[in-house]
């Protein structure tokens, strides 16, 4: 008998430690760091919080959901990716990052009660994408937190865009942050 797949409880793991991480990142910094966008017409890390909150609200586990009960005979809803603009407006970014720690630590819940080794590769429908599987789902949502966690830092580094100086050079970060083309869309 094989090993099991660690797929599962490895994702469930990087999924847990996102709230922490960008609790730890954000929460009680000045405006100077949290006002910069990723890209010039970017999004602040306000903006990334928010739309975290929004994958927990209306994207993963309805997709995960979809794919249980639908299969590939009725395809995910559409979502929203620019839903937090509006309604996070005046939110400060502390009851942000409690809002998604909160659906967060529920969606991992519900993720434990819904999902088990076997149902990885059951598949679901995307409606540009087309066929996808849960495990294709699951390893998107975990890629998807790093994304927009290194889209803060990218954000944030806009405080200090200019008082680097000449090393700006040498500094990826702030290099990417002028060229978009660079960010795949």
């Amino acid at each position: 008998m094989g090993d099991a797949d660690p797929f599962l409880s490895e994702t469930k793991t990087l999924l847990g430690r996102t709230p922490r991480v960008l609790r730890d990142l954000l929460d009680g910094l000045p405006g100077t760091w949290l006002e910069g966008r990723d890209t010039p017409d970017g999004w602040q890390p306000r903006d990334v919080v928010g739309h975290l909150i929004t994958g927990e609200l209306d994207d993963w586990i309805p997709r995960i959901k979809r794919i249980l009960e639908d299969g590939t005979t009725k395809p995910f809803d559409k979502f929203d990716r620019h839903a937090m603009l509006e309604r996070d407006r005046g939110v400060t970014m502390g009851e942000l990052i409690d809002r998604f720690e909160e659906l967060r630590s529920h969606n991992l819940a519900l993720l434990e009660e819904l999902v088990t080794e076997a149902d990885l590769e059951k598949p679901g429908y995307h409606p540009s994408l087309g066929n996808v599987t849960m495990r294709n789902l699951l390893a998107t949502w975990a890629v998807h937190d790093l994304d927009h966690t290194s889209q803060v830092f990218a954000g944030m580094s806009a405080a200090y865009d200019e008082t680097v100086g000449s090393w700006k050079q040498y500094l990826g970060i702030l290099l990417r942050r002028e060229d978009p083309s660079a960010i795949p869309g």
